[in-house]
């Protein structure tokens, strides 16, 4: 007769427990962060359906009964968008997590973000160069930067061909995928009236002083608490807006009048834009939206 191992002496099942158990630790850090999100959201004064998505995608991943890490791996980001209440813009939420360790948007709103360091990470970029992707194109994360390169609608001083190749290369094997896979279509962009309403409105009540404020890591050795976040909705419009706290605008001291905002349409990628008051030319001293 065979005999068979009791439970806790049968390899196979150590085996399963110990699957089980990765599979746990990592959709429920994932959730765990997702929530941390939506707790921000409720903080920081956000539409409410923008929390109960986040809070909802968290309790999705927390009874998955396999690891999002494996799903990303065999499906893509369809495969996470085909689970319920996880449309593209969460999707791309936990691709982020999964492949950098990083959420740019969660970091944005903790006050954490510093694209700087995080582009220094790449094999060929420098604290010079990092500090221009971060600033002078405005990026913030390595899909950003991945999209840069391959587009090359702007010649991006310090970066030539070969250079452009090789950080090709590096950003294709850490995001897990070839460029030919990646789809690289932008986000879907509000009216510009729409833009420059949200643009008063943060203003208005930054002024008032009605807004929650964060205390951004970069360029703030004192940790002040500064920096007004506004969450806001239109129809199916999602925005976040805030000063502009990049190296640029802090030199200039713009810090105060240059707004970027945040926008994002029900179930699609996000996108940005950098609200300014116009100091030449005919359009002298009036907002004009950018980027």
């Amino acid at each position: 007769m065979e005999t068979i191992a009791p439970p806790e002496d049968n390899p196979g099942l150590r085996k399963t427990k110990s699957k089980s158990k990765q599979r746990d630790r990592t959709n429920f850090e994932i959730a765990a962060k997702l929530r941390e999100y939506a707790d921000l959201l409720e903080y920081q004064g956000a539409d409410g359906f923008r929390e109960r998505a986040y809070r909802g995608a968290a309790d999705v991943l927390k009874a998955l009964d396999q690891p999002v890490a494996d799903m990303l791996a065999s499906g893509g980001r369809d495969s996470l968008v085909a689970l319920p209440g996880i449309g593209k813009s969460i999707a791309g939420a936990i691709s982020e997590i999964l492949v950098t360790g990083r959420w740019s948007q969660l970091e944005r709103l903790r006050g954490t973000l510093d694209p700087e360091k995080l582009f220094q990470t790449v094999p060929g970029i420098g604290p010079t160069l990092s500090a221009r992707l971060a600033d002078d194109l405005k990026l913030e994360t390595l899909e950003d930067l991945e999209t840069a390169i391959h587009l090359g609608e702007k010649h991006i001083a310090g970066i030539g061909p070969r250079r452009r190749t090789a950080i090709a290369a590096v950003l294709s094997e850490r995001l897990g995928r070839s460029f030919a896979r990646n789809s690289l279509r932008r986000a879907p962009r509000p009216p510009t009236e729409l833009v420059l309403q949200v643009d008063t409105m943060y203003r208005k009540r930054s002024a008032s002083g009605t807004l929650r404020k964060i205390a951004p890591k970069r360029f703030n050795p004192t940790g002040e608490q500064w920096l007004p976040v506004m969450h806001a909705r239109h129809d199916n419009w999602h925005f976040t807006a805030l000063y502009s706290n990049t190296r640029l605008a802090h030199q200039l001291g713009t810090t105060k009048d240059w707004v970027v905002i945040y926008f994002e349409a029900e179930g699609e990628p996000e996108g940005r834009c950098t609200v300014v008051t116009e100091t030449r030319g005919p359009m002298k001293g009036r907002r004009v939206v950018r980027g």
